[in-house]
């Protein structure tokens, strides 16, 4: 932060933005008011331009390597769980997935895209407590993948990976009525169900389904409800192990629940 203050100057006043990574704040000099995140993602600029983030205003480089960007600040509202199964979300999901720009500037970085091994390799390494449930779940990861076609890498895209309702955010300001999703810091190469599945799984009721992937561009199929299962058991045993990590128990249950309903079946 010390960095950041020199580069402003003492005009701009500086205070953290909150999120888990600590790197984003709010810079204020008098009327002016602007997004300051350290070390963003490097494909921001393409998120701008096709109106997926808030308008990018400049990236540079501190002495101390870090770089900086400044985004146009909003005064939106992050959406409630309850307006996750709205059609525009379906539809920026699908423009995100369907961007070749975001695609080419991702694969221009070197990226390689998360496949089913990785997946569950990390699943496995996250998780330090063994219970039947979890033993059960990882088990599962193996089947769906030698039994059901679950991945194409021809079919990858670039996804965001953490589409949790707090980071979808609508903007309804001076005239206009905007939807962005942030926080792209995570974003992967990968089968776009890995963001489809707990939008749904989540957010959807699950008579909404067959609609909400018609808004989104799709049809429900089988395919697809494996695709989301597996995605599903493989991000429970990930938030499971996250909130493990920092003894935060009521949530990590929560996520246990979620996994239970789908082993045992009741997610349908």
């Amino acid at each position: 932060m010390k960095h950041l203050e020199q580069f402003l100057g003492e005009d701009w006043q500086l205070r953290p933005a909150g999120g888990a990574t600590g790197e984003a704040y709010i810079a204020e000099k008098g009327q002016q008011k602007i997004f300051i995140k350290r070390n963003s993602s490097p494909f921001l600029a393409v998120l701008s331009a096709e109106g997926i983030v808030p308008k990018l205003l400049w990236t540079k480089r501190l002495e101390n390597g870090d770089v900086i960007t400044a985004q146009e600040w909003i005064e939106g509202r992050k959406l409630n769980q309850e307006e996750l199964n709205a059609p525009r979300v379906a539809r920026l999901l699908r423009k995100i997935h369907r961007s070749t720009e975001l695609m080419a500037m991702f694969k221009r970085m070197g990226n390689q895209p998360l496949l089913p091994e990785h997946v569950i390799h990390h699943a496995k390494e996250s998780i330090t407590s063994m219970t039947n449930e979890i033993k059960k779940a990882t088990e599962g990861l193996h089947w769906l993948v030698d039994h059901v076609p679950v991945h194409n890498v021809s079919d990858f895209v670039v996804c965001h990976a953490d589409v949790h309702h707090k980071n979808w955010i609508h903007y309804t300001e001076m005239g206009e009525d905007e939807l962005y999703l942030i926080d792209w810091d995570g974003a992967q190469l990968a089968d776009p169900v890995m963001d489809i599945a707990p939008l749904l799984f989540i957010y959807v009721p699950r008579p909404e389904w067959d609609w909400w992937l018609k808004e989104y561009g799709c049809r429900h199929t089988e395919e697809m409800d494996h695709k989301i299962r597996w995605y599903m058991v493989a991000l429970c045993l990930e938030n499971i192990a996250w909130y493990d990590r920092r003894e935060m128990p009521a949530e990590r249950g929560q996520w246990l629940y979620r996994l239970d309903k789908i082993i045992h079946n009741e997610w349908v």
